[in-house]
């Protein structure tokens, strides 16, 4: 797990006292909304995805669903989620810990408009029991992410 490349990438950017250590599983969305308690909207879930030209994950807010035909006018391409088995080889991360940022370096990371719902928010910080509360500009310049719509 990169629990530790994940607090390193944080205290370097000086939002380590953001990290969240949840004594319970927050690997799910619900799990994680429960342990942080929060509506489950501000859960920042990192969705992964194989294209053409790499891997890129997709954040979004915790109950935003894909829109295919949105995805497809953003990407050229059909949305392909990563397999359970791609996950970790792909962004470094383990599923349910999936965070958008101390990614392998080749994954391309884009911010959902669905996000712009909730400040702060939750995402992942590197394995399913943890979590880093984020303002929406943090967020952006720690992913140095792009806004998107794709999500419904």
């Amino acid at each position: 797990m990169r629990t530790e490349q994940v607090k390193e990438f944080l205290k370097q950017h000086g939002f380590l006292d953001r990290y969240i250590q949840n004594p319970t599983s927050s690997a799910t969305v619900e799990l994680a909304a429960q342990a942080i308690g929060c509506e489950p909207g501000r859960i920042a879930k990192t969705l992964g995805f194989v294209t053409r030209q790499g891997p890129l994950v997709v954040v979004a807010c915790g109950t935003a669903k894909v829109d295919n035909a949105k995805y497809k006018a953003v990407f050229h391409e059909k949305a392909r989620f990563m397999k359970f088995d791609e996950v970790e080889p792909l962004t470094g991360h383990p599923v349910g810990g999936v965070c958008p940022f101390a990614l392998n370096p080749q994954v391309k990371v884009y911010l959902d408009a669905s996000l712009k719902a909730f400040d702060p928010v939750y995402p992942a910080a590197g394995a399913p029991d943890n979590a880093v509360k984020l303002s929406l500009q943090e967020l952006q310049t720690l992913t140095n992410g792009a806004w998107i719509d794709v999500c419904k």
